[in-house]
């Protein structure tokens, strides 16, 4: 929509028009979510994108809704709309540090034990050999602001990037639907996307959705082999593929190139941590098949196991698979 008219972005009242029948389309899809008549579906801002899987998908048992990328003024907003979250990769980040430092060393049975996380009180302790000493007057305390700010640095400086995702599960999901809705700051000001509501996409029709295609082009070439020719078919296929698409491509073509075929991807990088392991122990949960084939759905059931990556390059020889993320 770059460089065509944009009645909207200057019309308030049509703004809040189309933000009311967002809410409804909103709604309606997390209403088809809960009831298990769709898998998942994206919230698409212009800051960050939130995806809401369905029960049963990813390993989980309840609802969960992924948010990437966070700030921090966002998480606080979260917070204080009661809505509760947890930071997967910060936790995991958290957990790894700990395990590595409660080691053994060689030939003895002494643990080094853990350094635990700084407290006003640590800071307090940290000046009594000052004044043991006579000279605690003589060194300026660091002020309860500065203190803070240090314990707020490292929350600070994961913003927008991939350790910034927040995970929201159960009723919390619920919530967070009617923040979004309230939400102000999702409509651009400015830009392209000036005035209108953030973008939803399903895999299955929603109230008030509208049924898009995505571009797509087939090539055909030769590429020498050895002392001869051989023809090459490509497809380049453009556009929001949503993980049950690429699925869905994946079988066609195992079964129109008999086994042989490869892809190269490429991600809309913010959504790539996506693919990150859920805080929660595995579940299979039978799920109606929304529209989605069996195997699809068993696919989008298992826990993800790239973490913050995603596949770059698929390809099968002999009907197998390899990859590389």
């Amino acid at each position: 929509i770059v460089g065509k008219a944009s009645p909207w972005s200057q019309d308030e009242a049509l703004q809040q028009v189309l933000m009311s029948d967002w809410s409804v389309s909103f709604t309606s899809l997390y209403n088809l979510l809960k009831a298990q008549l769709c898998p998942y579906f994206y919230v698409c801002t212009y800051q960050f994108t939130v995806l809401f899987r369905a029960a049963g998908l990813a390993g989980s048992d309840v609802i969960t809704a992924v948010v990437s990328p966070t700030t921090r003024g966002l998480r606080e907003a979260m917070r204080s709309e009661g809505i509760e979250f947890s930071l997967p990769l910060v936790e995991e980040s958290r957990t790894r540090k700990q395990k590595n430092s409660e080691y053994c060393l060689p030939n003895t049975d002494s643990v080094f034990p853990r350094e635990p996380a700084p407290s006003d009180d640590d800071d307090d302790e940290s000046f009594s050999w000052l004044e043991e000493m006579g000279v605690k007057d003589k060194v300026k305390k660091p002020d309860a602001i500065s203190i803070k700010l240090r314990k707020e640095k490292h929350e600070v400086q994961m913003d927008h990037k991939p350790e910034s995702l927040a995970l929201v599960k159960g009723t919390n999901t619920f919530t967070l639907l009617n923040f979004l809705i309230n939400c102000k700051s999702l409509v651009a000001v400015a830009g392209p996307q000036a005035g209108l509501p953030p973008t939803l996409l399903s895999p299955v029709a929603f109230r008030g959705g509208t049924m898009q295609t995505l571009k797509a082009r087939s090539l055909n070439a030769k590429a020498r082999v050895q002392l001869a020719y051989e023809d090459i078919f490509s497809l380049e296929i453009v556009g929001p593929i949503l993980p049950h698409s690429l699925h869905s491509l994946t079988m066609l073509l195992k079964a129109a190139q008999r086994g042989a075929f490869s892809a190269v991807l490429y991600t809309h990088e913010p959504t790539a941590v996506f693919n990150t392991h859920l805080d929660t122990e595995a579940v299979r949960k039978d799920l109606p098949t929304c529209g989605l084939h069996p195997k699809t759905l068993d696919q989008l059931s298992q826990c993800p196991t790239l973490g913050k990556s995603s596949v770059r390059f698929l390809e099968m020889k002999d009907y197998a698979y390899t990859w590389k993320s």
